[in-house]
């Protein structure tokens, strides 16, 4: 299959490309003159420069192609302005999606994420994971981040009423080509660092990015249209204590014993991003991450296992994985 991959130079997008390569796909991707291209090192693809708003450019460059993958979105917990935040991941979502529907693509595949899936409730003193069919509060929707792909994973839906749109919801991915870093990545190079000397009581459904890649592909190849498809593992709602104490096991380094009360975070977070509006330098810990880590968030991927055909790397081989990498490329001083 010809595809069109948007967001390539992301960590998942340069690691869908790998795999897309790798199974004999040819691949175009949509990325910016400045990108940092570092994730797709080593594998040939075609590149296009340009944007998400470009209307015209999408539809011009996706001519041809059988497959679209539109990976890329804006990220960030905190800006002074979040309009080109909502302009990139909800105008350019329905940009992708309807230039990608005009060209005869066979399939679009939308990467949302699982913040726009509702939360784990507690019952009688268990965390049950939730799945796609989970609703949604108002309430969850805590930051601007969250609130823009929820918008945009509403455009999905609302396209796939007459378009061939399969949406996946990735979880906490883990594991090389990680190079801004991501959150998730940054927790790791903060431990190879011995720059984390505590830690928030929280839980992450960790995923090995390889098979959150490859369950894009399987979206494209058996995903049923209109449905939403959690991309994580069975066995990896894992609390961060855990996660860490894992990373201890691997590396020999010592894990943080030290567990920071939430209040503790929260006044930091405020402080911390007081002083942001008046320098205007993004915060070190943005109010929403720390909204974020009051809940513990883990999700069933038994959909995504059952109907596509989801990998399972344990989150163990996940974390050294990423460790291996980040050690490998420099992250570790």
């Amino acid at each position: 299959m010809k595809c069109f991959v948007t967001g390539a130079s992301g960590f998942i997008g340069a690691n869908l490309v790998h795999e897309l390569v790798a199974r004999g796909h040819t691949v175009k991707a949509l990325v910016r003159r400045e990108s940092d291209m570092r994730g797709t090192k080593g594998v040939e693809f075609e590149k296009v420069f340009g944007d998400v708003l470009d209307r015209d450019l999408l539809e011009k460059e996706m001519r041809g192609c059988d497959w679209c993958f539109h990976v890329a979105a804006s990220y960030h917990l905190w800006l002074r302005d979040y309009k080109p935040m909502y302009a990139a991941n909800v105008d350019g979502t329905r940009n992708v999606i309807e230039a990608a529907g005009a060209t005869g693509c066979s399939r679009i595949v939308y990467t949302s994420t699982v913040g726009c899936i509702g939360l784990p409730k507690e019952q009688n003193g268990q965390i049950i994971p939730t799945d796609e069919a989970t609703p949604v509060s108002g309430a969850q929707m805590s930051n601007h981040y969250k609130i823009s792909k929820w918008q945009a994973e509403e455009v999905a839906r609302g396209l796939a009423k007459n378009l061939p749109v399969v949406i996946v919801n990735p979880s906490a991915p883990i594991g090389p080509r990680d190079v801004k870093p991501t959150p998730t990545g940054q927790v790791i190079v903060d431990f190879l660092n011995r720059k984390m000397p505590a830690y928030l009581d929280t839980g992450l459904n960790w995923v090995h990015v390889r098979d959150v890649a490859i369950g894009h592909i399987l979206a494209a190849e058996k995903g049923r249209i209109g449905e939403r498809y959690i991309l994580g593992n069975a066995e990896g709602n894992w609390t961060m204590k855990r996660a860490l104490d894992t990373l201890q096991e691997i590396t020999g380094l010592p894990a943080p014993k030290f567990q920071v009360p939430y209040f503790i975070a929260l006044t930091a977070a405020h402080v911390d991003e007081t002083i942001s509006k008046m320098t205007g330098k993004a915060p070190k810990a943005p109010l929403a991450g720390v909204r974020m880590a009051k809940y513990k968030m883990w999700f069933n991927p038994a959909k995504a296992i059952r109907e596509l055909g989801l990998p399972q790397t344990p989150p163990k081989q996940a974390l050294s994985d990423a460790a291996d990498w980040f050690r490998e490329n420099g992250y570790v001083k």
